[in-house]
């Protein structure tokens, strides 16, 4: 028996369309609320300790689906628990603070450093909600190239996501050769091709 985890993306929640879809087709599917009820002190390290903490007992198996942010994380999940023997990554951001801080724009970033929060608008909750300096310094200790635990994993991305762009997915997959990596005709969301999206992850867990 494999527990199923699925962990929203960044600004997002347990509400989520991917959420929700696939919630409605995995009865043993846990989302947990990665805001935890404090946005604002959001970071990559309380994304990971929470996630660990929903682990079934007895060291049963888990696999963890992540989307985005989540995605990142479930990596991360997968790299630091032996328990995760399981991988699906969907639009997963690596390379996420490159890109993020590159939008921001020196000028905003510097800001944000002096006033130590930045408005960022919460899809989930529907409004802007400020967010602690600390995300970035910690997740600046997240390199991507130290994920390295051979661990089947499906890799899912949008050929025109504007969010992370799909090359940082291939530039991950291009060195571990336990990544199946499928490119999808969509954006960042991956909401027109949820029923393909539900096929492979059948396939590839079942």
């Amino acid at each position: 028996m494999l527990d199923y985890l699925y962990l929203h993306g960044f600004a997002s929640s347990p509400q989520s369309t991917k959420a929700i879809y696939l919630r409605d087709r995995l009865s043993s599917l846990k989302i947990p609320d990665l805001n935890q009820g404090d946005f604002s002190h959001l970071t990559i390290t309380r994304q990971i300790k929470q996630v660990a903490a929903e682990f079934p007992p007895n060291s049963m198996p888990v696999t963890v689906i992540g989307s985005s942010l989540g995605g990142l994380t479930a990596a991360w999940v997968g790299e630091k628990y032996p328990q995760v023997q399981r991988l699906v990554l969907l639009a997963p951001a690596f390379e996420f603070l490159t890109h993020w801080l590159l939008r921001l724009g020196e000028e905003q970033l510097q800001q944000w450093q002096t006033e130590q929060y930045l408005p960022v608008y919460h899809y989930g909750e529907k409004r802007s909600l400020p967010l602690h300096y600390q995300f970035v310094t910690d997740a600046a200790q997240y390199q991507d190239e130290q994920l390295q635990r051979p661990i089947p994993t499906l890799l899912l991305h949008g050929r025109h996501d504007e969010v992370i762009p799909i090359a940082a997915s291939r530039n991950y997959a291009a060195s571990r050769p336990w990544v199946k990596f499928i490119e999808l005709e969509d954006d960042h969301s991956l909401g027109n091709v949820l029923p393909e999206i539900w096929e492979l992850i059948e396939a590839f867990c079942y």
